[in-house]
């Protein structure tokens, strides 16, 4: 992915996700704390909520240098 998109554009990605992924996190809070009609629509947003973290999870390390001990 790193080829794909330069440093600045993945630092700016990454910032994105971690924003998305917070915006999910209280969405899913707020839903939860009104009730069980939404059961659907919260698994969707913890899927959701999920992938985020797994693109996160995978910028984080093309960021960061690998450090051979």
């Amino acid at each position: 992915m790193t080829d794909l998109l330069a440093q600045p554009d993945l630092v700016t990605r990454l910032a994105n996700l971690r924003v998305e992924h917070g915006d999910l996190d209280r969405a899913i809070q707020a839903l939860e704390m009104e009730g069980g009609a939404h059961e659907l629509q919260i698994k969707r947003l913890k899927k959701r909520k999920l992938q985020l973290k797994d693109e996160i999870v995978q910028l984080e390390d093309s960021l960061m240098p690998d450090i051979i001990a």
